[in-house]
């Protein structure tokens, strides 16, 4: 990479929260995304027990100064492929340096060794994402053998207007997310996700941590019953960071999901209007949530019906790394 002199590598530690949390808000800035975390949120990032960030994460630096940085997300699974996702970004004041296509180096020859350490012997692919209207980046993945895949929909509704409800379903029961009912919230999420793109389960460690995480609002967050077997799950987050990029106190919606069993009954809907509404009154001035835009559920109909319209869209490439 061109000015590998001037710039230092290496991985990101829980001491470069701070910078790490300038480097997202000045991306977000320039590229209109809703990735802003605080250095509270990110020092959380370090206690994820599926991440490896002496091994799979870098920051480039010109002194002080965070220039880029790139983690790498294993999967739970290699079913039958190890989707590995590389999530970046350079800092729009060291664009058109080099840095982009050297973060791309770094996670190919990174994402190998943390794989094998894994899943040894079975394939590997590395995908990475950027909205639709960033031509630089789709040109960067294209160059380097990248194949769009997928794509999903970054989605948000406003919570000054009206929420329409939603008649009880007959045999539901909706209750608080509480830690009593975690167990039953990760068998609803890892069934529901079974037939989504790159999904693969999540291990009760990861739960634990997601769950605990600072950003988590169990007052937003609920498990569905149907005549008494957990059937569905919502789940919500408030990142203060997002005042700054959306304009509005948002209620994130991280995770809306029903098992087969129980689908095409209108639960999902009831989850999230309840949650809408209860958002509403509690003074959230948004609601967002991201979908794959070809979700095998009909997911995408189910936040359009609730009033959800798509804010931009993203694309994940892929390239094969390990046959």
């Amino acid at each position: 990479m061109s000015g590998d002199q001037v710039f230092s590598w290496r991985p990101l530690e829980s001491g470069d929260a701070a910078e790490w949390a300038r480097l997202l808000a000045a991306i977000q800035a320039a590229d209109q995304t809703w990735d802003v975390f605080t250095k509270a949120d990110l020092r959380e990032f370090f206690g994820d027990p599926s991440l490896d960030f002496p091994h799979g994460s870098v920051a480039v630096f010109d002194g002080a100064i965070m220039a880029g940085y790139d983690v790498l997300l294993p999967r739970g699974a290699a079913d039958p492929v190890h989707d590995m996702r590389s999530v970046a970004g350079v800092h729009p004041g060291y664009r058109r340096r080099g840095i982009g296509a050297g973060l791309l180096d770094w996670a190919e020859r990174s994402a190998v060794p943390v794989h094998e350490q894994r899943f040894g012997g079975q394939p590997l692919s590395l995908s990475g994402s950027c909205r639709t209207d960033d031509a630089a980046a789709s040109a960067l993945f294209e160059r380097r053998g990248y194949r769009p895949a997928r794509w999903f929909h970054a989605m948000i509704r406003d919570l000054t207007a009206p929420v329409a409800p939603v008649p009880p379903l007959a045999g539901a029961e909706v209750l608080p997310l509480t830690p009593e009912r975690f167990r039953d919230a990760l068998l609803v999420r890892n069934e529901a996700f079974q037939d989504h793109w790159g999904s693969t389960e999540t291990s009760a460690e990861s739960w634990a941590h997601f769950l605990t995480s600072r950003t988590f609002r169990p007052a937003s967050s609920f498990v569905a019953y149907d005549h008494g077997e957990p059937a569905g799950v919502i789940i919500s987050h408030e990142y203060e960071g997002a005042v700054k990029a959306i304009g509005a106190r948002d209620l994130h919606v991280a995770i809306v999901g029903t098992r087969r069993a129980a689908r095409k009954r209108g639960l999902a809907s009831a989850l999230l209007t309840r949650v809408l509404a209860d958002g509403q009154a509690a003074g959230f001035g948004t609601a967002t949530l991201g979908v794959d835009a070809d979700s095998p559920t009909g997911a995408v109909g189910v936040y359009e019906r609730a009033a959800f319209t798509v804010h931009h869209t993203e694309v994940a490439h892929i390239k094969k790394l390990v046959p």
